[in-house]
């Protein structure tokens, strides 16, 4: 594709900048609901490299908000259908697709070459489980969560543990089993983990580090909620 492709991004992303996001790997844990929105809007921007990863397959009950889920690709591995998805909105992008499950014995392998992280994973469980590895190999990661009308979206440099400031229970599947999600609570959460995601490859604005953006979209809510040690 010629330059026409990136050509909408320019008042915001300069020519210089679409280049290096180019030279970019960023990973995407899970391809439900959050994930398919944000590996596509990565895919879109221009991301060199998306490793993404997951294990499940599609289900009738993702239809109403997952990206990648059909009618046609119930049954199929999410990685295998966001593979052949992204590959038809942007070629030039590599797309490292597993289909495999998340944990400290495979993140290493998984996560060689990545320049930052992003959570789109369902339970409490795994997102500790995330923050220790990126912790481990020194890697940021972008959190965000849903559930019902709500989102949260925080930036998590390596060794600031923030998940430790927003969960007491280290376990868990988390509000969205019990809320549910309806299609667009996704796609809002979605595009604000990747703006977070952009601003860092880039070095633009102010990051949501040590603070979490909390959305309410039954009211029109937004906050920005700095995070310490009195939130526990």
């Amino acid at each position: 594709m010629g330059e026409a492709r990136y050509s909408r991004n320019k008042e915001l992303i300069s020519e210089d900048e679409q280049r290096k996001l180019a030279d970019y790997t960023v990973a995407v844990i899970g391809l439900g609901g959050l994930g398919g929105h944000i590996s596509e809007q990565l895919a879109r921007l221009g991301i060199g490299t998306l490793v993404l990863i997951d294990a499940d397959k599609v289900d009738e009950s993702n239809l109403n908000r997952q990206l990648f889920a059909t009618e046609v690709s119930i049954g199929q591995l999410k990685a295998e259908a966001a593979k052949e998805r992204l590959a038809k909105v942007n070629s030039n992008v590599n797309l490292k697709c597993y289909s495999a499950y998340f944990d400290e014995s495979s993140a290493s392998q998984l996560l060689s070459g990545v320049d930052i992280v992003v959570d789109a994973v369902d339970n409490i469980t795994t997102r500790f489980v995330l923050q220790k590895v990126c912790k481990d190999l020194n890697l940021p990661l972008v959190h965000g969560s849903i559930g019902g009308w709500y989102g949260q979206v925080c930036f998590i440099a390596p060794g600031d543990d923030t998940l430790d400031l927003i969960y007491t229970d280290k376990q868990g599947t988390g509000v969205e089993k019990k809320l549910g999600n309806p299609s667009f609570t996704p796609a809002m959460i979605a595009s604000a983990e990747v703006a977070e995601t952009i601003k860092f490859l880039l070095g633009k604005g102010e990051l949501l580090r040590k603070k979490m953006l909390f959305i309410d979209l039954l009211m029109q809510d937004y906050m920005i909620i700095t995070l310490n040690k009195d939130n526990q």
